[in-house]
């Protein structure tokens, strides 16, 4: 089985809020014609989402559904 160390997940999961961030931000900048408000709000989403992400690669850490071991040969 493997196992994915914390640090990696953090490091995933921020990686993933650096994306969604600009993605978020762009698209709340287009519709709200306010980059202070889009700044705002997309910067809230993605810190939940970043919680909530983190939380989901934990949560699939603990099964090994769809893994397997490769031997090398």
């Amino acid at each position: 089985m493997f196992h994915e160390h914390h640090f990696r997940s953090v490091l995933k999961s921020f990686t993933w809020l650096v994306v969604g961030f600009s993605v978020t931000f762009t698209i709340l900048v287009l519709i709200a014609r306010d980059w202070k408000v889009a700044l705002l709000e997309a910067l809230l989403i993605q810190a939940i989402k970043f919680v909530f992400f983190y939380l989901h690669e934990r949560l699939w850490n603990r099964t090994n559904f769809g893994q397997q071991i490769k031997i090398k040969k």
